[in-house]
């Protein structure tokens, strides 16, 4: 045999050129602990969407997809003729491999097991020390201790201390980086226990148990139930009963026969391919390997999984975006100080800044313009506001996702059970031509009962009854039997319990479910969108309620029954029949159809789901395979596409819960956009909308897909106009199915999201769901979705918010982002509200930090340098400042509550609205920090000139002293002005605490203490743990001696008071001018 080449053991590709790149495969979080069995299935189901998605429009060059996609959508091993395959892996069925050739494969294609994800820890571990002011920190720790020794002449005690510090605060922010990383290394642990140990393959024309790291392409394998597979597998003979349990990687637990023809031209849902790590559940097959290790779908999913998220968060983004800001404007400083003592001082005032000196101005300057407290606060009030958020019973699966919701621009939910109170009702049934109410079905019932001896049998409720009953997935529960119906617990999906209570209330289906026994079942899917169940009968004594006369007069015993019951629009075209009042079958002639579609159709525009349900008596001679076979499945679907008898629809009614119009009315205050995304009929779709406040025009004005062909003059480029602008649009809402969206170009999609505020998608699948995110998402939205079910996993995890109801599957809960526990839409709201809190919050943060822990620290150096003034703060001062008076007072701010007006602004628009912008600046710096610094320097030199220093004397002195002013007085009265200049942004501090609480609200609309809903007692302790840190620096002996500080005069403890007032004061005329004028120049730069 000749040498299998690497191309063709990889896969053969079919020859078509795609673009590359990541991003809708990428995972975007793994966090420690994950469960695999939830995590698999997520990835699994986004590559076969992807896969199927390229296949049918065909253009695979035009969309650049994940390489894991394309690769398996290039793969054909399912679609070659056996012959061909096993001569293109140059093995035998009958002989397998031979050792040699096993040898030179196990070197050519490696282990069959996945390969472990890099860690990166070095990476990783510098990242934690270094990210963010952290190498800025370090730098200057290590110049500090440089000027200390062997600069130092003499060392001074103050730069060692100041050095220990920045050293202090340097390990202390990586520690904090350390403590909010999310590993990924259990992931891909735990992925390793679901591949099995041992295998059976043929080698050399005998059976042999290998290990399953020692598979090879080409290895003939023998399986049997019971065993997983080691690797992907053709089949090539499989038994009639064989079946394959792939849960692991679709989460759907109803096992898949197996096949030897191609079934699918999707590779993973194919039946004729075995995956790695699915186990068969009955029978026995043979196949070949096509893929092992990190080529095996398993093994690319599993390495998807494991993979870190890649790329920065929004809030992320934002941050080094204010790293940026804040170094670029530090950098300069320290030029321009360098410049200045380069050109000027080192010359012209030599004995003024040495270079100890200058290296310990310059670290000044960067100390002064790190707020170090900002990466402390800022984890602190993520992880606060999670868990006031969990406190209101939303889960969020990583701190940042709170910020995230802030930014949220639309919300794509789905109707059942999260619109709704998935609580159904059969409302109505309609029997051939015939309405009625549940309770004129129920009479009509009775009365068939009671008819006279001899009257004419009519069994037409019988026969809806029938189906209703037999083809259900329903359960009573057996402990609630003896309650009434209404009370008893049923085991089932909504619909299938209110059809089941309907078949119930008619008349018990107990006898009914003894005469017939379950041969097949096709459970409900969003992709055909009916059930089937194909029934035989074990009691005559069925065939009277369940069938005609005419054809249970020659149902045979071995004769099946097929029951189906659907979308009216799938099945209506398959009946050939349906069911008089008579209970006889009728043409379903263009008359009755007709008529049918009008019921349909009018139920739908109440809001109500309509199903049609249906039976075909199959005989058996038309049955060529058994139940157990793996050919039965394909005869009885193509048994349903034709000549069923319609036996009647039945109108289901799930209503809105009660605080859906008030949450729908509240989002779209807030500049958020509800789209219904659902797989029901449209017309029901847009009843319920309506229901819901989600479409608020009248019927004549709610348009259509063809709306979308036509040009538009309101269409435009801009993907997130202004609440306003849609008010102004006169035809904002639109129904679309999903018919529509498999044609919709990308100018179709550019008009939809520009011009339509109201967007119902009915008859949706799984695949358009993650479609529309993805769409919504290119044009700039920040989107979340709603979901609980294991197809809704593609689309929770493309989104930006993936949101899972409580009780929703594992596969949900593990794909979305944010967890709403007691599965209440309204959540969202809280949800919403406090993702903009934390927004508003960390700005609140940053604009309390800015004027002290930056702005007024910054201008003691540059007087220094600049004007020959003493450093009228030290810079271990401002060291503590940043880091203990500070820091808990910043923290406390992320305790502050909404402010009344968070839901009445728009979404934060990504990339524009900063978390530090100019506006911000202008308030930390123009004016807060300006009047901090002006009234700091004038309580210091006021000092200094009481004690017998003039300012005069300072300014431009650059050291020299009139010989009446003693040197140690002068460095001692300089020393207690530097710790004036530090009581004195302390206590100011406290007003600007109290400012910084609100952006427009006046301290009186937003109280600290006297209202429930706005106070916030932690700013006292706040307040009270910089006052105790002021004291322990400035009034501690052997500090004072080592630091260079002092008591400060008690008047200086309170005029600072008088100061802070002011500065409350004027920023309260400031939101006063801002509320009054809201087109006012103030109100445009307010922050």
């Amino acid at each position: 045999m000749n040498r299998v080449g690497r191309r063709s053991l990889e896969g053969p590709a079919q020859g078509r050129t795609r673009s590359r790149s990541h991003g809708s495969l990428s995972i975007r979080r793994s966090n420690s602990g994950v469960d695999p069995s939830a995590a698999l299935p997520i990835q699994y189901r986004t590559i076969s969407i992807d896969i199927d998605d390229l296949n049918r429009k065909g253009q695979l060059a035009k969309k650049a997809q994940e390489a894991a996609t394309t690769d398996l959508a290039d793969l054909e091993w399912h679609t070659l003729a056996a012959d061909d395959l096993v001569r293109r892996l140059t093995s035998s069925l009958a002989t397998g491999l031979s050792m040699d050739q096993v040898k030179r494969r196990s070197v050519e294609c490696g282990k069959n097991a996945p390969t472990p994800p890099k860690t990166h820890r070095v990476r990783q571990t510098i990242g934690y020390f270094f990210k963010g002011f952290g190498s800025i920190l370090l730098i200057g720790a290590v110049l500090v201790f440089v000027a200390w020794k062997p600069l130092g002449n003499p060392p001074a005690p103050a730069n060692l201390a100041l050095a220990i510090v920045l050293l202090a605060v340097f390990f202390i922010q990586a520690a904090f980086n350390m403590w909010q990383d999310w590993s990924s290394s259990r992931v891909m642990a735990s992925i390793r226990t679901m591949i099995p140990d041992e295998c059976l393959v043929v080698r050399d024309g005998e059976q042999a148990v290998v290990m399953a790291v020692d598979v090879v392409p080409g290895d003939v394998l023998v399986i049997k139930a019971g065993n997983k597979l080691p690797a992907d597998v053709r089949f090539l003979q499989v038994s009639s009963d064989a079946k394959f349990d792939r849960s692991i990687l679709t989460g759907e637990s109803v096992p898949l026969s197996a096949s030897t023809d191609c079934t699918d031209q999707n590779y993973l849902e194919t039946k004729n391919i075995g995956l790695q790590g699915t186990h068969c559940s009955s029978g026995t097959c043979t196949g070949i390997v096509v893929a092992t290790g990190n080529r095996t779908v398993f093994g690319r999913i599993a390495k998807l999984t494991s993979e870190p998220k890649k790329g920065l968060t929004t809030l992320e983004r934002e941050v080094l975006n204010f790293v940026y800001v804040i170094c670029s404007i530090m950098v300069v400083m320290i030029v321009l100080v360098v410049i200045l003592w380069a050109a000027w001082l080192r010359k012209a005032h030599p004995d003024w800044i040495n270079v100890p000196t200058l290296i310990v101005s310059c670290v000044s300057v960067a100390v002064a313009f790190i707020p170090e407290g900002l990466p402390i606060a800022l984890t602190a009030s993520l992880t606060i506001s999670a868990n006031m958020m969990r406190k209101n019973k939303i889960l969020c699966k990583s701190l940042k996702t709170v910020e995230t919701l802030g930014s949220v621009s639309v919300i794509c939910s789905d109707k059942t059970g999260t619109l709704t109170r998935n609580q159904m009702v059969v409302t109505d049934c309609a029997i051939g031509r015939q309405i009625m109410s549940t309770e004129g079905a129920r009479d009509l019932l009775v009365s068939n009962r009671n008819a006279p001896v001899g009257a004419l049998s009519i069994n037409a409720v019988d026969q809806l009854r029938a189906i209703a009953g037999l083809c259900n997935a329903g359960e009573f529960d057996a402990t609630t039997k003896h309650l009434p119906l209404s009370l008893r617990k049923i085991h089932g999906d909504a619909t299938d319990q209110a059809i089941l209570r309907f078949a119930e209330a008619l008349e018990p289906i107990e006898d009914l479910k003894r005469s017939w026994s379950t041969k097949f079942d096709l459970a409900f899917n969003s992709k055909n969108k009916f059930m089937i169940r194909v029934l035989g009968m074990t009691n005559p004594s069925g065939l009277a309620a369940a069938l005609p006369g005419s054809v249970a007069a020659v149902f045979e015993p071995r004769d099946m029954l097929l029951t189906i019951k659907g979308a009216p629009e799938i099945l209506l075209e398959r009946c050939t029949n349906y069911t008089g009042m008579s209970g006889t079958p009728m043409p379903l002639d263009a008359a009755a159809r007709e008529q049918i579609e009008q019921i349909k159709n009018e139920w739908s525009s109440k809001g109500r789901r309509v199903l049609l349900l249906a039976h075909k008596a199959v005989s058996s001679s038309w049955i060529k395979s058994s139940p157990s076979s793996s050919g039965f499945e394909a005869e009885m679907m193509e048994q349903a596409r034709s000549g069923l008898t319609l036996v009647g629809l039945v109108a289901i009614i799930d209503p809105p819960r009660e605080e859906i119009p008030g949450v729908v009315s509240t989002l779209r205050r807030a500049g958020i956009r509800i789209f219904m995304v659902t797989g029901d009929f449209a017309l029901t779709a847009q009843a319920i909308a309506r229901e819901c406040g989600i479409i608020t025009n009248p019927n004549h004005l709610v348009a259509d897909a063809t709306a979308l062909s036509r040009p538009s003059s309101t269409a435009t480029k801009e993907v997130s106009p202004s609440p306003s602008a849609f008010a102004a649009t006169d035809s904002s809402s639109i129904v679309l199915t999903g018919r529509d969206l498999l044609s919709m170009t990308p100018s179709q999609w550019d008009t939809l999201v520009a011009c339509y505020t109201e967007v119902v998608f009915a008859r949706t699948t799984p695949e358009q769901k993650l479609r529309i995110v993805r769409e919504l998402q290119t044009r700039g939205h920040v989107v979340g979705m709603t979901g609980d079910g294991v197809n809704d996993a593609p689309a929770l995890r493309a989104a930006d918010i993936g949101i899972a109801m409580g009780g929703g599957s594992d596969i949900a809960v593990e794909a979305a982002d944010m967890v709403l526990l007691d599965a209440s839409f309204g959540s969202i709201v809280e949800a919403v509200r406090y993702g903009r809190m934390m927004f508003d919050n960390l700005k609140k943060t940053i604009a309390y930090l800015l004027p002290a822990g930056s702005f007024s620290e910054f201008w003691p150096v540059m007087t220094n340098v600049m004007f020959g003034l003493p450093q009228i703060l030290s810079s271990f001062l401002m060291i503590i400042i940043c880091c203990f008076t500070d820091c808990l007072a910043a923290t406390a701010l992320a305790y502050e509550t909404p402010e009344a007006d968070v839901l009445l602004r728009p979404p934060r628009k990504i990339g524009v609205d900063h978390l530090v912008d100019w506006k911000l600046i202008v308030q930390g710096y123009g004016f807060v920090g300006v009047i901090e610094t002006l009234t700091s320097f004038a309580m210091s030199y006021w000092y200094l000139q009481r004690s017998g220093i003039p300012f005069a004397t300072l300014w431009f002195s650059f050291g020299s002293l009139p010989a009446d002013i003693d040197p140690e007085y002068y460095t001692q009265k300089t020393n207690e002005a530097s710790s004036i200049y530090f009581v004195t942004l302390v206590v100011m501090q406290w007003f600007n605490l109290l400012s910084v609480r609100t952006r427009r609200l006046s301290i009186f609309q937003h109280s600290p203490v006297f209202n429930k809903l706005t106070q916030n007692y932690y700013l006292f302790p706040a307040i009270l743990f910089s006052l105790v840190m002021a004291f322990f620096w400035l009034y501690i002996p052997p500090l004072q001696t080592v630091l260079a500080t002092t008591p400060v005069p008690v008047e200086h403890w309170f005029l600072p008071m008088a100061f802070g007032v002011g500065l409350l004061l004027l920023d309260e005329g400031r939101k006063f001018a801002v509320r009054k004028w809201p087109g006012g120049f103030l109100a445009k730069a307010a922050w």
